[in-house]
């Protein structure tokens, strides 16, 4: 089953409420929210609610040098309409981290609009404006600016189960990364994007991309999203698929797919077939198509032939790759 049909069967959350705590500037502006436990469904009654909020309370605290204060809060969301608040942002970029949701399955729209830009400090946020006018400050404290940006890193938040990342400043909140997952060191996982099992990341998944069990993403292979450009097609790549180094794909790669080295393939590319039959019917006779065409489609190679430059799609008999088991336990 391809990661694009694993992720259309899972049934849509539409409510999911926390308890967490809120960093808020000495003017009352929201710069994050952190939430250790979300859950799905509505808000509880009023004594759960009040419990939750005392297991926070004693974490309350306010840091001067950064100008910001922490207090606790409840907060829900409605996960299919736009997003409401910074909390409600946060809220829902935690569920995909805790894989209580998957990518593309809740609303996300408007998390631009909501999510504040801050400088992002190794003791928490702060704004950009206090950065700037206290640098020194933060200096003789031993705090260090490392980004300004509306998204967090993941290891802020959330430690993902069983899974390895060799950078941490390379994946977002936001994530999803599923157990046996492995993202080395120049791999990178954008928010609303990631695996639905273990896989090898080196390369780049873009927001809005699914990477199904068992497939190698290689070093500096890229997956085109849906933030840039204009485009809406949302990309995933099937089961014991590869995507070899240097590689990227603008559409859907089938089950045990292969795209060698190199090699880009987007909506547009001129595709020549060279394969014949598989287990799903006929790729048909010798013929050029838009690659387009080939979106999600199994068993396939890409490979750019090496006397006319062309792309050609070949098909091929068996599974794709078997990643390391010892790696990925």
């Amino acid at each position: 089953m391809s990661a694009s049909t694993v992720a259309s069967s899972v049934q849509t959350p539409t409510r999911a409420w926390a308890a967490g705590l809120a960093t808020l500037t000495n003017e009352g502006k929201v710069l994050d929210s952190w939430f250790p436990a979300p859950q799905l469904g509505a808000l509880p009654d009023v004594a759960t609610q009040q419990q939750a909020l005392a297991q926070l309370a004693h974490h309350e605290y306010t840091d001067t040098r950064r100008g910001v204060r922490q207090e606790s809060i409840i907060v829900e969301s409605k996960l299919d309409a736009p997003v409401e608040s910074v909390s409600d942002a946060y809220l829902r970029l935690h569920l995909l981290s805790h894989l209580l949701v998957r990518p593309n399955q809740i609303s996300l729209e408007g998390i631009f609009g909501n999510l504040p830009t801050n400088a992002w400090t190794s003791v928490g946020p702060t704004t950009p404006e206090f950065a700037a006018a206290h640098r020194l400050q933060l200096l003789r404290a031993g705090i260090q600016v490392y980004a300004l940006d509306k998204f967090p890193r993941l290891l802020d938040y959330v430690v993902p189960d069983r899974v390895r990342i060799g950078d941490g400043g390379r994946v977002r909140l936001g994530a999803h990364l599923a157990p046996g997952t492995v993202v080395m060191h120049e791999g990178f996982v954008n928010f609303n994007a990631g695996t639905l099992g273990a896989s090898m990341i080196e390369g780049r998944i873009s927001q809005g991309v699914v990477v199904g069990d068992g497939s190698d993403i290689g070093g500096g292979a890229s997956i085109m999203g849906t933030l840039s450009g204009g485009g809406k097609e949302r990309i995933t790549i099937g089961e014991r698929a590869l995507l070899g180094a240097n590689a990227g794909v603008g559409i859907s790669l089938g089950d045990d797919s292969i795209v060698e080295a190199g090699l880009y393939v987007t909506a547009g590319s001129k595709v020549y077939i060279v394969g014949a039959a598989n287990g799903d019917g006929e790729l048909g006779e010798r013929r050029t198509v838009k690659a387009s065409e080939l979106s999600d489609v199994p068993n396939l190679l890409f490979r750019r032939n090496s006397v006319t430059g062309g792309i050609e799609a070949v098909h091929r008999e068996g599974k794709s790759i078997t990643l390391n088991s010892e790696l990925h336990a």
